[in-house]
C-alpha cells in the first residue's frame, strides 16, 4: 500500500467496495463466485509493498489461502449444479460451501492463515482485512448456512479466540485473536437476524478503527512498547476504555450488542452457549486488564523513537463515544422488559 500512488489506491478501494456490491447483489452462486475473485484480486495490491518483506509474504499467504478457500468454494457450486435434484447430498453441500466461506472470513477452525498474515500488514491495512473483508462471505454465509454446523464453528471462535490472545505479545496478533472472537458472535447474530448482525458488525467496526487509529498514529506493534514508554496519563485511560470496551465490559459501548445477544440466549434456553459466550468474555477481558495494569505500573524514560502525535481533544472523543452506551442501555432496557 506504501509504493501504490494515491490515485491508484483510491482505484483499488473503490474496485474493493464494488466487489462486495456485486456479491451480495447477485442472484446467482456464480454471481457471488466472481465478486469474491475481484475483492481478492483489489486487495492483493493494498496490502503487497516491495519495501516491506513481511508485507510481501503476508500478500502471498492471503493469495494463497483465498484462492484455495474459492476454488473449493467453486467446485460446490458446480457440484450443487450438477446435482440439483438430488436432496441426499444437500446436507454436506451446505457444510461444504460454509467451510469455505468460514475459511475465506479467517474463521477457527479454518483460521490458520489470519494471524501470521495480519503480523505481517499495517494497521491501516489490519483494519480492513478485520472489517470490510468479512462483510461478504457474511452475507453469503446468511442465504445457505448450516445450522448444526454453525454451532460447533461458534464455539471453536469464541474459545481459540479467547484463549489463543493469553500467550501474545504483539497487538497485531491480540487484535487477530479478538477478531476470531468476535466471529463467533457475528455468525451467531447473523444467524438470528441480518438486522442485528449489521448493529454489532457496526459497533464492533467502529471500536475496531480507533483502536487501529490508535496504534498507527502511536506506532505502536507490540506489549514491550507499551510496558516500558513513559506515555501520558491521557492516553493510558484512552487505552484502558477502549480496550474494555472491545472486550465487552459493562458500561462501554462493546457491551451493547453482546448483552442483546446473550438476552437472545436466555430467553430461547441456550443456556450452554450463553455460559461459553461469557466465559470467553471474561478471558479476553482478563488479558486486556492484565495489559492495562501493566501498562499503568511499569514506568521508564521515554524513548526517541516514541512519536504520538494524537491530541487531547481527539482522545476525549473517542472516550466520550465509548462510555455513549450506558444511555442506549437505559433505553433499550424498557425494550426489553
Amino acid at each position: 500500500m506504501y509504493f501504490l500512488p494515491n490515485s491508484n489506491k483510491m482505484f483499488f478501494i473503490f474496485i474493493l467496495f464494488f466487489s462486495t456490491l456485486v456479491s451480495i447483489s447477485s442472484n446467482s452462486w456464480i454471481g457471488c463466485w466472481i465478486g469474491l475473485e475481484i475483492n481478492l484480486l483489489s486487495f492483493i495490491p493494498l496490502i503487497s509493498s516491495p519495501f516491506n518483506l513481511l508485507s510481501s509474504e503476508a500478500s502471498l499467504k492471503y493469495f494463497l489461502t483465498q484462492s484455495i478457500a474459492s476454488i473449493n468454494f467453486l467446485f460446490v457450486i458446480l457440484l450443487k449444479m450438477i446435482l440439483l435434484k438430488n436432496f441426499s447430498l444437500n446436507y454436506l453441500i451446505s457444510i461444504m460451501i460454509n467451510s469455505s466461506l468460514l475459511m475465506k472470513m479467517g474463521s477457527a477452525p479454518f483460521h490458520f492463515w489470519f494471524p501470521n498474515i495480519v503480523e505481517g500488514l499495517s494497521w491501516m491495512n489490519n483494519f480492513i482485512l478485520m472489517t470490510w473483508q468479512k462483510i461478504t462471505p457474511m452475507i453469503l454465509l446468511s442465504y445457505y448456512f448450516n445450522k448444526n454446523f454453525l454451532y460447533f464453528m461458534i464455539i471453536f471462535n469464541i474459545m481459540i479466540g479467547a484463549l489463543g490472545g493469553l500467550n501474545q505479545t504483539s497487538l497485531r496478533k491480540l487484535m487477530a485473536f479478538s477478531s476470531i472472537n468476535n466471529l463467533g458472535w457475528m455468525i451467531f447474530s447473523i444467524m438470528i437476524s441480518e438486522n442485528l448482525w449489521f448493529f454489532y458488525f457496526f459497533i464492533y467496526s467502529f471500536l475496531i478503527s480507533f483502536m487501529c487509529l490508535f496504534f498507527y498514529y502511536s506506532n505502536v506493534f507490540s506489549l514491550n512498547q507499551l510496558f516500558i514508554i513513559n506515555t501520558p496519563p491521557l492516553f493510558k485511560i484512552n487505552l484502558l476504555i477502549n480496550f474494555l470496551s472491545l472486550g465487552g465490559l459493562p458500561p462501554f459501548l462493546g457491551f451493547f450488542p453482546k448483552w442483546i445477544l446473550i438476552n437472545f440466549l436466555m430467553d430461547n434456553k441456550f443456556y450452554l452457549l450463553s455460559f461459553l459466550f461469557v466465559m470467553s468474555s471474561l478471558i479476553i477481558i482478563f488479558f486486556y486488564i492484565r495489559i492495562i495494569y501493566s501498562c499503568f505500573t511499569f514506568n521508564s524514560s521515554k524513548m526517541k523513537w516514541l512519536k504520538i502525535n494524537l491530541t487531547s481533544n481527539f482522545l476525549w472523543i473517542m472516550n466520550i463515544f465509548s462510555m455513549i452506551s450506558i444511555i442506549s442501555i437505559i433505553f433499550s432496557t424498557f425494550l426489553f422488559f
